[in-house]
């Protein structure tokens, strides 16, 4: 009986003490900087997340956690920007290398964003959104009026509640899911990802949602106002809307292709695919 309560107060030592070496080899560096109107925040992170929101004033305010010493943090101002990379040292690996970051930035900035793993999250901003990654999630949430760009392999990417902007993602394989989103130009683009879209298409926006074998899912209320082309070379094609036809350049065929018009087709929508299924769902009430 003895033996077993020495062997569990050996092993909650040893975690204890394995717990302490690595919060010795983690260090924090917080960094300020003050800028003007429209400024401009490029981070670049090999591995780890970073997370971007929106503060009051005009300053622009860093923590990283690093978890090694085999990671710096150099940083730079230049005018009205900021830079900051993560710079790895000699033997740095994937969890050696990882720093990760908590960012405050002025509402108007602009931010560019890459990390090979991430998460990348970015929310409550105005300005341009530049994210980039290979495995990272991705999430943007509530912002507007700006240019939302995103690139990834696989990773998948989640849009929420984002309007009056430019947006255009392309992903390898990565599933993208956008929510809330409208503007004057949507475009996705995905080879095997699935696509899914809930929302209204907004108002004389132009919405392309494309790939080669993902499934793409379109839900919109009844009250939608689109001009509508929806085509799958192999794939199955549906329609949950009564639609007015109209000329098309290609034949349309009951479940592989359609087009016409809901409302008065304030904005136009094309859902392409070469193998994947489509399906123009209207949202239930």
């Amino acid at each position: 009986m003895h033996r077993k309560q020495r062997a569990a107060t050996y092993a909650v030592v040893l975690i204890l003490m394995l717990a302490a070496l690595a919060a010795a080899e983690t260090t924090r560096k917080d960094m300020h900087f003050k800028v003007g109107r429209r400024a401009s925040i490029s981070i670049v992170n090999q591995y780890g997340p970073i997370s971007v929101k929106a503060g009051p004033g005009k300053r622009v305010m860093v923590t990283a956690i690093l978890n090694s010493g085999k990671v710096e943090v150099d940083e730079s101002k230049r005018g009205n920007r900021v830079s900051i990379i993560s710079h790895l040292l000699e033997g740095a690996d994937a969890d050696s290398g990882r720093v990760g970051y908590e960012v405050i930035v002025p509402a108007d900035a602009s931010v560019t964003l890459h990390s090979m793993t991430g998460p990348l999250h970015v929310e409550k901003l105005r300005g341009d959104v530049s994210l980039e990654g290979s495995t990272a999630v991705v999430e943007v949430r509530d912002v507007t009026a700006g240019r939302v760009h995103i690139k990834t392999l696989n990773g998948p990417v989640t849009l929420t509640n984002v309007s009056d902007g430019y947006v255009e993602i392309t992903s390898v394989s990565g599933d993208v899911a956008l929510h809330a989103v409208n503007g004057t130009s949507v475009h996705v683009n995905s080879n095997t990802g699935k696509i899914h879209y809930d929302g209204d298409f907004g108002e004389a926006g132009q919405y392309s949602l494309t790939s080669h074998s993902g499934d793409i899912e379109a839900i919109a209320p009844s009250y939608a106002s689109i001009e509508v082309v929806a085509r799958s070379a192999q794939g199955r094609v549906e329609n949950d809307f009564p639609l007015e036809p109209e000329h098309t350049s290609f034949v349309t065929h009951a479940g592989s292709a359609f087009a016409g018009t809901v409302g008065k087709a304030a904005s136009s929508v094309k859902l392409l695919s070469f193998s994947g299924k489509i399906h123009l769902k209207k949202r239930e009430q």
